[in-house]
């Protein structure tokens, strides 16, 4: 009965188009008018306990970085770097956009700035050079949905905050899902590539890579910094937030001079409504998962499961399957909110590590940006390559199909991620 009453309440709201955090909240009064009654103030301070939370306050700084990073020139001179070093190779351009969507996954966390970014700067360099467009839109849809799961990432942050995780092991543990994403990235393209009637790019010299690499030195050392300094205990994860801001400023504006002082405010707005939204959204999603735990809707599901139970490896591939299937239908965000706090005691009784855990599920949820018929990642590089959707869907889908072959192979063996997660904390 609860759980249908959940499920009423939040499939019925979404289908009267109202927003998902307001649908969140429905489903909290719902079953909040389940149990006896709704009591008004409750739900207000709940709402206010889910954005009062210190973690959150890396959400709006790590936004900040990476519209200052953008706007500042270092995100074009990661390009220039990755076109000096691996352009000349057959496909070159397919590895320029796959080195970028990694290291500016390490800056930005979000998909859909990187999308953006690097279609506007490659895609016109691919049609030029004679790739079809497609697959060059798909190749760099694939790239971008490893800044989800790359730390330092929006998302990670999230399911953290929601699911009582600690952050700092989540961002140490998605370093070697965020890798092997790429890899295979790498892989599926040096066999693709190979039909794509381009010639490589002239070979440039020792001398203007080395150039390359001196003028892009300032925004390499950031990820470097980020990461190796939460690795070393030197900052948590909000204080890399900080930091990142003040470094991507200073950079952008002093090193690279590129960044001028109207710019900004707008820079400042942006920031600060993503904020909003997010943070509005992570509140919701606790006065909602407050109100599942208080109904104990886990237990209920958890007997749905049960016959799963007993084999760990069997029900994190259950539950992947059903998020890969949830990820065609919903955004990213209300996956992550709805499904966080229902999953979470199911894995805490099945004894599974829930950093392992929540790294595979934002990564699941990560690759849902680009399964049709929602993947907003495909809209943005659709609208950016001027192509349809299907066109780019159908371009990104052995690169898909590449990032959920990793993720069955991180189920099958969660050494590859709990063995880097134990060395690096």
């Amino acid at each position: 009965m609860t759980f249908a009453i959940f499920l009423a309440a939040l499939l019925g709201s979404m289908a009267m188009g109202v927003p998902i955090a307001f649908a969140l909240l429905l489903c909290g009064v719902a079953l909040m008018s389940l149990q006896g009654g709704v009591d008004a103030t409750i739900l207000s301070q709940k709402l206010l306990e889910g954005a009062d939370s210190f973690p959150l306050l890396a959400i709006p700084f790590f936004m900040l970085a990476g519209e200052l990073m953008n706007a500042g020139g270092l995100s074009r001179r990661i390009v220039a770097f990755a076109l000096a070093w691996v352009g000349h190779f057959r496909g070159g351009l397919g590895y320029v956009a796959i080195l970028s969507s990694v290291v500016l996954a390490a800056l930005s966390g979000s998909a859909i700035a990187d999308a953006a970014a690097l279609g506007a700067m490659l895609i016109p360099m691919m049609r030029e050079a004679g790739y079809r467009v497609p697959r060059a839109a798909g190749l760099i849809a694939a790239g971008s949905v490893i800044a989800p799961v790359f730390p330092p990432s929006v998302a990670l942050i999230v399911f953290g905050v929601i699911a009582n995780v600690s952050i700092g092991k989540l961002f140490m543990a998605a370093i070697a899902p965020g890798l092997l994403m790429g890899l295979s990235l790498v892989l599926v393209w040096a066999w693709v590539s190979r039909h794509e009637p381009v010639k490589p790019l002239p070979r440039q010299s020792l001398r203007q890579r080395l150039r390359a690499g001196a003028d892009g030195l300032w925004a390499l050392a950031m990820p470097v910094g980020i990461i190796g300094g939460m690795k070393l205990g030197i900052f948590t994860p909000t204080e890399a937030a900080v930091g990142a801001t003040a470094y991507a400023f200073l950079v952008g504006k002093f090193v690279y001079r590129e960044l001028r002082w109207q710019e900004l405010r707008p820079l400042l707005v942006r920031s600060a409504k993503g904020t909003a939204v997010v943070v509005f959204l992570i509140a919701a999603a606790l006065v909602s998962a407050w109100m599942i735990t208080v109904s104990e809707l886990p237990g209920q599901i958890a007997a749905l499961l049960e016959p799963f139970m007993d084999s760990p490896r069997l029900l994190m591939f259950v539950i992947m399957l059903v998020v890969v299937l949830v990820g065609t239908a919903l955004d990213f965000a209300p996956t992550v909110m709805i499904l966080t706090p229902v999953l979470m005691p199911i894995v805490a009784q099945a004894g599974i590590d829930p950093v392992y855990f929540g790294v595979l599920f934002i990564m699941n949820n990560a690759i849902g940006l680009i399964t049709p018929p929602v993947g907003v990642v495909l809209n943005v590089i659709g609208g950016t390559a001027r192509i349809s959707m299907n066109a780019a869907a159908r371009g990104a889908l052995p690169f898909l199909a590449a990032e959920l072959v990793v993720l069955a192979l991180l189920v099958v063996f969660p050494e590859l991620v709990l063995v880097p997660l134990r060395w690096l904390t």
